[in-house]
């Protein structure tokens, strides 16, 4: 399927502002979703700095590619908001802004007398509000910082990851902060959606720790079910065989994700294991599962010899999900990945993953790079109505910073 490109200010969400507080991941992730989809973001940044500019190597510019992967398209603005002057700025930027996206230690808004319900409710009525933090404001572990590994310990993730001869083990990328920033998304278009009918925005508030509970499925549901603590499978899948990886020649590796019997059938009629279709430890899916150390042992030997990728891909023609497990250069160096353009340029020195929500008529574009610390202060302090010298008074306060750079 091909898309319409975008071009100007175009996208779903074009003419929505969003004033990003945020930092780390959660909070920028999900401003740049929003952002690629056409609402105008201003990243607004403590005099030190959003802490994952300084999160590498490797850098560019002396700004972590961990920053520059979650801050395209976005306007940076630097404001020191423990000083008044400051959040007097942040409250002018509010007067016309859809969103406000923050993930402050709890009660922090507040301390700087600028908390939602204290203040921001009743004067901007129609502003949706999303919060992030590790715990939530209240409750046993209420107000207690959280990083996203330590909730995948906490909160049980790590206890279903890794292989039985090795341990738990978190997993790979931060996906409890990711997921929290798919979560912020959802319910800022909640919100704004609802905002359409009551004419209200409102106050959404999200946690790490909800976020990492919310994932463990099915495990979670097993476990309320009949009440077993769930084992470590490493790769493979406690109720579905086989769904798992397996060795090929040459000390490649591929994943087999077989769903139904039927896929079964075919993946055993397409690597020579026919006889296994009616063996009675493997005809079902149940037999399967208990009998899965048996099974491997068959599969392996099937694909001993096999090149991986030319397998993989006889496989999928066939009707069986199965992949080859490649490097993440691999993968972005693969010919789909160009066709989906899921790898973009964002000028001469920047490189980042694509939009993967991909609307027809509407759809999201990666347009400018992420943004140099500062580099937009004085841009938007001037459409916000300062004149040259208010701001430089801000700026020599410290309530406000430029970009050195021109």
């Amino acid at each position: 399927m091909q898309y319409e490109k975008m071009s100007g200010g175009g996208g779903a969400l074009a003419g929505v502002k969003v004033v990003d507080l945020s930092r780390v991941l959660a909070g920028p992730l999900c401003t740049q979703i929003l952002s690629d989809h056409g609402a105008s973001v201003i990243k607004v940044e403590p005099p030190g700095g959003d802490e994952t500019r300084g999160w590498g190597p490797p850098f560019l510019d002396d700004t972590g590619a961990y920053f520059v992967g979650v801050n395209r398209n976005k306007r940076d603005v630097v404001l020191d908001l423990q000083q008044p002057d400051a959040r007097e700025v942040l409250l002018r930027l509010l007067e016309d802004a859809d969103v406000l996206v923050e993930n402050f230690k709890t009660g922090t808004m507040e301390k700087w007398g600028i908390g939602y319900e204290q203040v921001l409710k009743a004067r901007f009525p129609r502003l949706v509000y999303a919060r992030i933090s590790g715990f939530g404001d209240d409750g046993p572990l209420g107000g207690m910082p959280g990083y996203d590994a330590v909730l995948q310990a906490m909160c049980g993730i790590m206890s279903i990851n890794g292989e039985p001869a090795t341990g738990r083990t978190r997993v790979g990328i931060s996906i409890v902060d990711m997921a929290t920033g798919l979560y912020a998304v959802i319910g800022i278009l909640l919100a704004m959606t609802e905002r359409t009918l009551s004419g209200h925005g409102q106050a959404i508030e999200l946690t790490l720790y909800d976020t990492a509970l919310s994932l463990l499925h099915p495990h979670a549901a097993n476990w309320f079910m009949d009440g077993r603590e769930p084992q470590l499978v490493g790769s493979g899948h406690l109720t579905i065989v086989p769904y798992d990886k397996y060795s090929a020649r040459n000390g490649e590796e591929v994943f087999i994700g077989i769903g139904n019997d039927g896929q079964f059938r075919k993946f055993c009629e397409h690597v020579g294991l026919e006889a296994l279709v009616d063996d009675p430890r493997f005809r079902r899916n149940g037999n399967r599962t208990v009998n899965r150390v048996d099974l491997r042992r068959y599969i392996e030997g099937a694909l001993s010899e096999r090149d991986a990728t030319a397998l993989c891909e006889s496989l999928l023609k066939a009707g069986v999900p199965a992949g080859p497990v490649r490097s993440v250069s691999e993968a972005f160096s693969h010919p789909h990945t160009a066709h989906r353009s899921m790898r973009v340029q964002l000028g001469p020195d920047q490189t980042g993953t694509g939009v993967p929500v991909k609307l027809s008529r509407t759809p999201g574009q990666a347009r400018t790079p992420a943004p140099r610390f500062g580099q937009h202060t004085r841009e938007v302090l001037i459409q916000l109505g300062l004149s040259e010298g208010e701001i430089d008074q801000l700026v020599a306060s410290g309530a406000a910073k430029v970009s050195s750079v021109p």
